[in-house]
């Protein structure tokens, strides 16, 4: 029987080792986002022979939301100790995280044994590397614009260093205490993901960019790489008092970290009208569709 437990840094070499072989592009196949959005879905996690598992216990239903299986191995077995850990706890298996190649897989392994639900505002945001760094042609004219705007500032980009955690840290910190929203959930776990990844950096591996003007941060960035192909951008903050800021993080950060990989992952939607349109006037090259199957 599968047994589940909270991530820990320790963990990092065995998941990482899960998430090579599989090679997704999904967002949530990445080491650092388990490790720092934990607390969002009250995730755990458990390993089965060569295959990693990652399951939110927290839902609206109380239906436990596991990932599809991360590894290599024999999927009918996984997904059957997956089956008999719900079954369990009284609950049918809901799987999430399915591209259309594992869709396919699931489709002959286990014909006519789950429906499928997709939501759009789980969709990730798939761009070539090389648009956001050049922002050619017609369709960017306006990014190209908002980029002027910010060369136009007296602004300084530079990848980040341990010099700058402490200054973001307090940029994302008065950001939160500013909100005119009420502080629900997820922006709670919003911010123990950026102090995680502060505080496990260099552990995790990832790359960070600060624009700061006047010596003070005014935007900051962190990411790191996904699969072999594909890097992936996990946070993004800047003060929108300054004219273009996150259209000069975007494509700095994008030039400096990025640019040995074909493509960037800029994560979901979540539904948020204004995030979504500010993820479509980048153009992604596609929306990696991903659905989500309850086992009957």
């Amino acid at each position: 029987m599968l047994e589940f437990r909270d991530i820990a840094i320790t963990d990092k070499e065995r998941i990482n080792a899960a998430l090579n072989k599989s090679q997704f592009m999904g967002c949530e196949y990445s080491f650092a986002n388990n490790m720092a959005w934990k607390r969002l879905g009250d995730s755990q996690i458990s390993f089965y022979k060569d295959f990693y598992i990652c399951c939110s216990f927290r839902s609206e239903d109380g239906v436990p939301r596991f990932f599809f299986p991360s590894g290599e191995g024999d999927y009918r077995e996984v997904i059957s100790e997956m089956k008999a850990y719900s079954e369990k706890l009284g609950k049918p298996l809901r799987v999430a995280g399915i591209t259309e190649k594992t869709l396919q897989m699931l489709n002959e392994v286990f014909p006519d044994s789950f429906s499928v639900s997709t939501d759009e505002g789980d969709w990730d945001y798939i761009y070539n590397t090389q648009d956001l760094i050049t922002l050619s042609g017609r369709k960017y004219h306006g990014k190209r614009n908002h980029l002027a705007h910010f060369n136009k500032l007296d602004a300084e980009f530079k990848m980040m260093t341990e010099n700058d955690f402490n200054d973001c840290i307090t940029f994302s910190t008065i950001e939160y205490n500013n909100r005119n929203e009420e502080h629900d959930h997820s922006y709670i776990a919003e911010q123990y993901a950026i102090n995680t990844y502060f505080t496990y950096f260099h552990e995790l591996g990832l790359k960070g960019g600060v624009i700061r003007i006047g010596g003070e941060v005014a935007a900051f960035t962190i990411g790191d790489q996904l699969n072999n192909e594909t890097f992936c951008v996990h946070i993004e903050k800047a003060d929108t008092k300054y004219d273009g800021i996150y259209a000069g993080i975007n494509n700095c950060f994008a030039k400096e970290a990025a640019a040995q990989y074909k493509y960037i992952n800029r994560e979901e939607d979540l539904g948020i009208e204004g995030l979504r349109k500010a993820k479509q006037s980048y153009h992604p090259a596609f929306l990696l569709k991903k659905y989500i199957v309850t086992f009957k």
